[in-house]
């Protein structure tokens, strides 16, 4: 008789069945850890949310709807276990001169709009061009964000009173050393509730959630934007909404990269894709200012807490409008200190210090740390992750072009038969637009024999820039009066230049 082990046997699970919700639900330790994961977010969650909103120039309840309806939405339908999504401040930097200069209808139907460009992009295969994407640019996206999230934290001690500081050195220490004691409790749980704990009955004058914001007393309801549904509404909605789906696809693609290598699993980048859309649909018809994955609430999630599964997304959306909406004098009163020691340990845990250690950059070749240091600074500089990861990528493409134009090589022999001598070169390596400049210059046109024969057996044809380069050579060598032998095309090099030889370098 087969028997269900709810216990024991569940909790040794493989980092894949440690997304399964059905095991966890199972598993009553591995439950816990989503939940007060979940808990833990979406207390870090809220004072994120208030300073979005206010960077967005709209009220604080956008941005606490938006983070509740993106995170419960993407946890249903996402393919990333464990990550957050929510309001964030990319989203708030692209959409607020859009607030500025036509108003609240206008954002919201912006942030609709983006929603379904982002599910257009997933249909037609956006999320594949993540494999283009190099480790080092990862590396550089990581780090700069590491930066920025500390960088974030700085305002919160500047101009506080004193007792700030020793209260969150205080929560650094319980975030950093209290996991060596028991990993039973999320330290940084631990820390809100002990730091509050002190604050609260001693009545220290320090800053807390309530400061940076009015919290709602009501849930979200349906909202319909008031603009007209006309070619002139999507000529303004239109750049705001496309730039909102590329930086928040790209941000979320990259977070969702992040967590597969956190934890040894696998995700569906196409259905995340798409799920991030949905969400910025269902937010905007909620009245919430859109948004996308956010790698520090993630990583809280899944590297301070330990959660796995969509449990610990949906209860942190779901235990956000249950905070802010019953229990928001509670909330208010959590002092920002303990929330700045939790995003400062995030920001440490996520930096990959392996990269800048000596040894590592001593062995790494310089264009690769070239391509992680430019996209950090370009990220950190504008704030735009997208726009980091976009430099970086353009930086290793063309590192690549430069390391790979000259790879081609070009051997020389000269054979003689028949009663004539003639020059055989043979032609090593791949011929795309970089590498194929320099073929031309690689012949001796005047000092070779009558017959000339060009092997490209060990070599392949990519674009019509190399075809170009190959008809210069052969143009050159019946401009002397000599006799040019192609061999050793494959079929593939040797279909394209049946279809462009001789077209390109004649105006036709």
């Amino acid at each position: 008789m087969a028997t269900t082990t709810a216990g024991p046997a569940a909790d040794h699970l493989t980092p894949e069945q440690r997304q399964s919700v059905r095991l966890t639900l199972r598993s009553p330790r591995h439950l816990k850890t989503e939940v007060l994961a979940g808990l833990v977010v979406a207390l870090a969650l809220i004072p994120e949310a208030i300073a979005f909103s206010i960077i967005a120039g709209v009220d604080p309840r956008l941005g606490l709807f938006a983070s509740f309806t993106m995170a419960v939405t993407t946890a249903v339908l996402g393919g990333r276990p464990a990550m957050v999504s929510a309001a964030t401040g990319a989203v708030a930097l692209v959409i607020a001169p859009l607030v500025a200069s036509h108003g609240l209808d206008y954002f919201i139907a912006a942030v609709i709009l983006a929603g379904v460009f982002q599910v257009v992009l997933a249909l037609v295969g956006a999320a594949r061009l993540m494999r283009f994407i190099p480790r080092s640019v990862m590396v550089g996206f990581v780090n700069a964000l590491a930066i920025l999230i500390f960088s974030s934290q700085i305002p919160e001690l500047i101009g506080v009173p004193w007792a700030v500081y020793p209260l969150t050195i205080l929560g650094l220490a319980i975030v950093f050393l209290f996991p060596r004691l028991t990993g039973v409790v999320p330290a940084p749980l631990v820390a809100i509730v002990v730091i509050t704990a002190i604050v609260v009955p001693m009545g220290m004058d320090v800053p807390s959630v309530g400061d940076k914001g009015e919290l709602p007393d009501s849930l979200p309801s349906l909202f319909f934007p008031d603009v007209p549904l006309d070619l002139e509404t999507f000529r303004i909605i239109a750049p705001f909404a496309l730039t909102m789906a590329l930086v928040g696809l790209l941000e979320s693609l990259m977070t969702a990269k992040l967590v597969d290598d956190i934890t040894d699993t696998h995700s569906n980048k196409t259905r995340e894709s798409w799920a991030q859309g949905a969400a910025n649909i269902v937010t905007g018809f909620f009245g919430g200012m859109g948004g996308c994955a956010m790698i520090g609430q993630t990583m809280i999630n899944v590297r301070a807490s330990g959660a796995r599964t969509r449990i610990s997304t949906f209860l942190a959306g779901f235990f956000l409008l249950i905070l802010v909406v019953t229990l928001g004098e509670v909330v208010a009163v959590i002092p920002m200190a303990a929330l700045v020691a939790i995003m400062i340990f995030v920001s440490w845990a996520t930096f990959d210090w392996h990269s800048v250690h000596p040894s590592t950059l001593s062995r790494m070749p310089i264009p690769e740390t070239l391509v992680m240091l430019s996209t950090v600074a370009v990220t950190v500089w504008t704030h735009n992750l997208a726009l980091g990861v976009i430099v970086g990528v353009l930086v290793a493409m063309v590192a690549f072009a430069r390391r790979v134009a000259h790879f081609v090589t070009v051997d020389r022999v000269l054979e003689r038969g028949d009663g004539r001598e003639t020059a055989v070169y043979t032609v090593h390596g791949e011929l795309f637009f970089a590498s194929s400049n320099d073929l031309y210059t690689m012949f001796d046109y005047a000092g070779d024999p009558q017959r000339v024969v060009i092997d490209f057996s060990d070599s392949h044809l990519w674009d019509a820039s190399t075809v170009a380069a190959l008809d210069s050579v052969t143009d050159k060598y019946a401009h002397y009066g000599k006799d040019v032998e192609i061999v050793g095309l494959n079929q593939a090099s040797r279909r394209m230049r049946v279809r462009l030889g001789g077209m390109l370098n004649t105006g036709h």
